[in-house]
């Protein structure tokens, strides 16, 4: 079979390995002689599992005790409304970092709930760079900061230290670098970045900001619902996260957050220096002469080179390099666009 070097911004690349054993689960979860697609999620062996999973996600990011991790599902985007409607009050406030796309999506969710605040906003710039200086008052609901922005290639490095709690969208950066998890009092992922396959949901919330708006909360939209059944209230994406576990545990192999790190700033320096140094491209991978895109786009198709066309709004072209991109691909890519450039000069 041809190898295809896939930089999809998500659903991304997981690791082989945690693929591979993620079939012989699909043939005998945990010697039950069920596979886990089967398995009833009120089974010992699933109970064990979602412990497993749980237990993989507290350790790698060293998760306080006052903290609740829950598997969910509705990805990202349900998240969106799910954390104004559990923390922000009818006559509160919550402030919102405007650094991107998926920033602005959480704004307009948010409104529909109460009062939003920008707190800082990159918008006046096409969202190049992050805000440095924004204010958030100790009495605001919560803070909300979308770290990573896949789209415009920015990355909140530092984060604040705020009186009011601080929520983070973490879909495309979580367990790709060391964070302190007590900085943050609500972190949500999407599997499909990092994690696992679409269709489950990591969510890492304090316990002690729940409880407190003047609401009534539907039970599926409630945290709470969640914590109190374990992640079990309804029929979870098994699958998902049985494969988020084992690509968890790929991850933990590799050295742990501090590991993949090291590996991932080495992958993305092949890329940038290759920018840097070769004369078609530039930014965060566009072309100087914009007519050549598609060429250039169907120049990697034909070298089994897949995802790197940029998201619609923007155009251009992104490489994602999440935890399982395997080197030689990154390498193979450079290669291809010094290839390109011997070839249209």
């Amino acid at each position: 079979m041809t190898k295809v070097h896939n930089f999809s911004a998500g659903p991304s690349i997981l690791p082989q390995e945690a693929i591979e054993e993620s079939i012989e689960g699909l043939r005998n979860f945990k010697n039950s002689g069920i596979p886990v697609v089967s398995v009833s999620h009120r089974s010992p062996e699933w109970e064990e599992q979602m412990k497993e999973s749980k237990q993989m996600v507290k350790d790698l990011l060293n998760v306080p005790d006052n903290y609740e991790i829950l598997f969910m599902q509705g990805g990202a985007s349900l998240q969106f409304c799910m954390v104004p409607y559990n923390l922000l009050s009818e006559n509160g406030k919550a402030y919102y970092l405007n650094t991107g796309s998926w920033a602005k999506k959480a704004i307009k969710e948010a409104k529909v709930f109460g009062n939003v605040e920008i707190a800082g906003s990159s918008e006046d710039q096409n969202f190049n760079y992050i805000p440095k200086d924004f204010h958030c008052p100790n009495d605001a609901a919560y803070l909300h900061l979308t770290p990573n922005n896949t789209i415009f290639g920015t990355q909140i490095k530092e984060f604040p230290n705020c009186g009011c709690p601080v929520v983070a969208d973490m879909s495309s950066d979580i367990f790709s670098r060391p964070i302190d998890v007590s900085k943050f009092d609500l972190i949500y992922a999407g599997a499909q970045k990092n994690l696992g396959p679409a269709g489950a949901t990591l969510v890492i919330v304090n316990k002690d900001i729940l409880g407190k708006v003047d609401r009534t909360i539907p039970a599926m939209l409630d945290y709470n619902t969640y914590i109190e059944k374990d992640s079990l209230y309804n029929t979870p994406p098994v699958y998902n996260i049985y494969l988020s576990y084992l690509t968890l545990k790929w991850l933990k192999e590799q050295g742990g957050l501090e590991g993949i790190q090291k590996q991932n700033e080495e992958k993305a320096r092949i890329i940038y220096d290759e920018i840097d140094d070769n004369p078609l491209f530039e930014g965060t991978f566009v072309m100087k002469e914009q007519e050549m895109e598609s060429e250039f786009l169907k120049y990697t198709e034909e070298k089994n080179i897949v995802g790197v066309k940029g998201h619609r709004s923007v155009g251009g072209f992104r490489a994602s390099i999440y935890n399982a991109m395997p080197r030689e691909s990154i390498e193979y890519l450079a290669e291809t666009m010094r290839e390109f450039a011997k070839k249209t000069a």
